[in-house]
């Protein structure tokens, strides 16, 4: 994945590359990280609803906005966290808070992504706030994703790591089979995600901030049709949702050891 990947190619419909800046020297993924960030919050307007995200990525985002809060050059934010997680951020940052039951339209969305294929479709939630992303993100009239360059595949699950599907606690079990059956001409793999106790105990399920579980699909080819997949994997009544965000961003912000590139689906 990556290095053979051209970043700006698209599988289709290629979007516009609005904006290129060169970076000088040699920099850490954790570097890029926090560049992609900043250059997203260029987008951030006073008064405007924000969709915060979750991960090591959209960690600098909202460090980044509640810097410009309390400079005095971004006023009346009000931010909508998509994880526990993010939540603690902000209110240890001081940006206000609200929900989607409040503020039921989002002006903009910032968040990072685990892939980005060449059509903008996103692999998200290996943090396991996908379900939560995708309800925010999805109310947004603006979705800007932040993303270093080994973020882009050539296909989603073109990683070789995990495509996650939140799923509901009873027959877990049962779900994972349903779903390893469903893409097996894509050699898939499902595996429940557990996680080792805090103080080294037996492992036990990972569980969402919604009380679920996680199934990860592992990939060992392109599953075809996402749309249809997405389909296919949601008529399963165990699952909750799946972490392939398609169709959803609008603009693409991805920082490499060679530059800055910001890349907008509509052109």
């Amino acid at each position: 994945m990556g290095s053979a990947f051209d970043p700006l190619a698209m599988a289709t419909e290629e979007p516009a590359v609005v904006n290129s800046t060169p970076l000088l020297s040699n920099l850490t993924q954790e570097e890029l990280k926090r560049i992609a960030a900043y250059k997203a919050v260029e987008f951030v307007e006073s008064g405007m609803v924000i969709g915060l995200g979750t991960g090591s990525t959209a960690k600098h985002a909202v460090a980044r906005i509640s810097e410009l809060l309390r400079e005095g050059k971004l006023k009346d934010i009000i931010g909508i966290p998509t994880s526990t997680t993010t939540h603690e951020q902000a209110v240890s940052l001081g940006i206000p808070l609200s929900d989607l039951d409040s503020h039921p339209v989002v002006d903009l969305s910032i968040d990072g992504a685990d892939e980005v294929d060449p059509a903008l479709n996103l692999v998200k939630g290996r943090g396991g706030s996908l379900l939560r992303e995708k309800m925010i993100e999805g109310a947004s009239k603006k979705f800007v994703v932040i993303v270093d360059e080994s973020k882009l595949v050539k296909y989603v699950g073109g990683s070789g790591l995990a495509v996650p599907v939140e799923v509901v606690p009873f027959c877990c079990d049962f779900t994972r089979g349903k779903l390893e059956e469903l893409f097996r001409e894509a050699g898939c793999k499902a595996k429940l995600r557990m996680k080792i106790g805090s103080n080294g105990g037996d492992a036990a399920p990972a569980v969402t901030d919604n009380g679920n579980y996680v199934v990860d699909l592992y990939l060992e080819r392109d599953m075809g049709d996402l749309e249809a997949a997405s389909k296919a994997i949601l008529r399963f009544p165990g699952v909750v949702e799946h972490g392939m965000f398609l169709g959803m961003a609008t603009t693409l912000i991805v920082a490499g050891k060679f530059g800055v590139t910001v890349r907008d689906r509509f052109g």
